[in-house]
């Protein structure tokens, strides 16, 4: 059902949405570059011909290996999940779907969640449902160790978030801002009617269970709601929860190791110390929330960060588009091979036990 529902999915709208986030991703490009003079482009260009030594190629490599192995992390985070649901798929494959959703997003933001979940149904009996709902507690867990480091970092950078403003009339910084957006959130009634909304809803839907449980359509859509949520707090039902933590820990630590690695790679970061890389990496990955793949925005925000810590705005630029670089030839290289690996493996039924029928 599901991929009948992706196939039908209007061409026009996929086309706009298309448009929409690379428009973005130029209009970050744009905003980056906008105000430099010629001197400051040839800058940025010798900023970035200075990674010119074996050693300085090497640490990128190393780099991109520690984000091989972030991947390599999040695959086992994903199938640990997936077990407890009853399906013990092969690691190679569940990996090749992580990987293979990272090229779709280059190319169409939350598609690569689709064929993610689609992969994993068509090679190894999944259910898209279910395996969708282990992709949402990822990403929800994934948020929630974000929002830790982005406290940590602020933490760190109090004093040189106030100092830098984002609205010179009102003399805001950038510490002030975020403070006002969490106390505006908490006073947002539209949030206290959209959970009372679901909460009808669900009542609803309970007490006139009788009546639309009569109809087979009704009774798929609930089938296929169930599996999501089955999917979802399928986290609950972990053997060994610590084993999941771990692996959380170690994917977050090979992304850091990643960023700060590439800061030895880059002649004039080797004087910032680890918080510098902390804070890229922790802003940086609101690049990719908000620009499709992070093109653009990356480079902008890096340069942001790295202002802060006293590096100039064009080496700043040059390092993000370094950093942005790496991280979409990764994504590209890997995901075009595990597209290729994958045609040489076999269908099989990942159930350990046979599911059960939801009625």
């Amino acid at each position: 059902m599901e991929n009948a529902q992706v196939k039908k999915r209007n061409p026009i709208f996929t086309i706009l949405r298309f448009i929409l986030f690379v428009g973005l991703g130029v209009f970050f490009i744009w905003l980056s570059l906008r105000d430099l003079s010629k001197e400051d482009m040839r800058a940025i260009w010798d900023s970035m011909g200075s990674i010119n030594h074996l050693s300085c190629w090497l640490l990128l490599i190393s780099a991109a290996i520690m984000a091989i192995l972030a991947d390599v992390a999040r695959a086992v985070r994903a199938k640990i999940l997936i077990e407890p649901l009853g399906y013990k798929p092969r690691f190679s494959m569940v990996f090749y779907s992580v990987m293979i959703c990272y090229l779709a997003n280059l190319a169409l933001p939350r598609l690569g969640e689709i064929l993610r979940c689609s992969f994993l149904q068509r090679f190894e009996n999944v259910p898209f449902q279910k395996s969708l709902g282990t992709v949402l507690t990822e990403r929800a867990v994934d948020i929630i160790c974000w929002l830790a480091l982005l406290l940590v970092v602020i933490g760190m950078n109090t004093g040189m978030l106030s100092n830098v403003i984002i609205d010179h009339e009102t003399q805001t910084s950038v510490g002030m801002w975020m403070e006002q957006k969490g106390l505006s959130i908490l006073g947002n009634y539209f949030i206290y009617i959209l959970i009372g909304a679901i909460l009808l809803i669900w009542l609803l839907l309970r007490l006139t269970r009788r009546w639309w449980s009569k109809y087979a359509w009704c009774m798929k859509i609930r089938n296929f709601f169930v599996g999501l949520w089955q999917g979802i707090i399928s986290i609950k039902d972990l053997p060994h929860p610590g084993r999941y933590i771990f692996w959380t820990v170690v994917m977050w630590i090979c992304y850091y190791l990643g960023t700060y690695l590439c800061f030895f790679a880059i002649p004039y970061l080797h004087g910032l110390g680890p918080g510098a890389a902390l804070a890229v990496l922790t802003f940086g990955t609101i690049a990719f929330m908000i620009s499709q793949g992070g093109l653009g925005s990356y480079p902008l925000i890096t340069a942001g960060i790295l202002l802060m810590y006293g590096v100039n705005y064009t080496h700043g630029l040059a390092a993000g588009w370094i950093g942005w670089i790496l991280q979409t030839a990764v994504a590209l290289l890997v995901g075009f091979a595990s597209l290729f690996l994958s045609s040489f493996y076999k269908k099989q039924d990942s159930s350990i036990v046979k599911p059960e029928t939801e009625s």
